[in-house]
């Protein structure tokens, strides 16, 4: 169930977060470049990526950040804004104190008067027992059967996990999965995504055999093709994709083009027999923030008034 139009935040701010990159290991930085010219550079690639996306007939609602308080991070809202096709609006505990910033009541106020909002679920208040959910980051899910796929960090609590799930209908499987250094990932949508017939996914990085069988056993089951990807692909972020549908009812999958580059041409046949591959170039934006261009796309599933 693809969404047809994305919310994206355009960074005032942007740079490298150093209490995110206490677990996120994708985030080498860029040595030798000022801040200044690295905001500039994420700026040029964020608005080219808007530009893609509307040429594709994606629907795309920028929001701009402010300067004031920084948030460097603000460039990834799908980790604490995220909605469903049930109309609800979902607000998340993050576990950077600095990415709690970016939660703005404006953003969620702009979406009651343009959208139909059926409810409203803000689970920040979990932050304070140090208990967080960081959206689509942490969770991918399989509307169409209420399926939710959750490696767990410190950023994905499974006891906060299985009460999202339950409050919306859900099922959560849960597993531990590594990097190509033996480091756990912190956060799902780094090795695998999710389309309407297939699925992405870096099955190597799941820890124990087990888990590896029963996520398989169950995105077959759910009719999805899996398209198996490496961990050093994992690491070019070729897990971190999004398909989406246009306003003519095609199927866009948005990816990087350093994970384009990253695989090969059977796995990009295989794709495009689902999707129409759009590569967008966000190396700036991926090294030094450890995020791309999937985590850049807050889905809005709400329907409009």
């Amino acid at each position: 169930m693809p969404a047809s139009v994305i919310l994206m935040v355009r960074p005032a701010a942007f740079g490298f977060n150093d209490e995110t990159a206490a677990d996120n290991f994708f985030q080498t930085g860029m040595a030798g470049i000022s801040p200044e010219a690295i905001q500039q550079k994420a700026l040029f690639e964020f608005d080219h990526m808007v530009q893609l996306l509307r040429q594709q007939q994606i629907e795309v609602i920028v929001v701009e950040d402010t300067p004031d308080p920084p948030r460097p991070s603000a460039v990834f809202p799908n980790n604490w804004l995220s909605s469903s096709p049930e109309g609800i609006l979902f607000m998340f505990p993050m576990c950077a104190p600095s990415r709690r910033k970016e939660k703005r009541d404006d953003i969620i106020e702009w979406l009651y008067r343009d959208f139909e909002v059926s409810a409203f679920q803000d689970w920040s208040e979990y932050e304070v027992e140090g208990r967080f959910l960081e959206g689509t980051g942490s969770m991918v899910m399989d509307h169409e059967n209420k399926i939710i796929y959750a490696c767990l960090s410190p950023r994905t609590s499974i006891s906060l996990l299985e009460k999202f799930a339950d409050r919306n209908g859900y099922h959560a499987i849960t597993f531990l999965a590594k990097d190509i250094n033996g480091q756990y990932l912190y956060h799902t949508n780094v090795m695998m995504c999710l389309g309407e017939k297939f699925a992405v996914l870096c099955q190597e990085a799941i820890e124990e055999e087990w888990e590896r069988i029963a996520v398989r056993q169950l995105l077959e089951s759910t009719g999805h093709e899996i398209i198996t990807i490496t961990l050093e692909q994992l690491h070019q972020f070729a897990g971190n994709m999004l398909e989406l549908k246009n306003k003519e009812g095609k199927n866009i999958l948005v990816l990087s083009q350093s994970a384009k580059d990253a695989l090969s041409p059977y796995q990009l046949e295989e794709l495009s027999q689902y999707a129409t591959l759009l590569p967008i170039p966000v190396p700036v934006i991926e090294k030094t923030e450890g995020g791309s261009v999937r985590c850049m796309m807050a889905e809005i599933f709400l329907k409009r008034k």
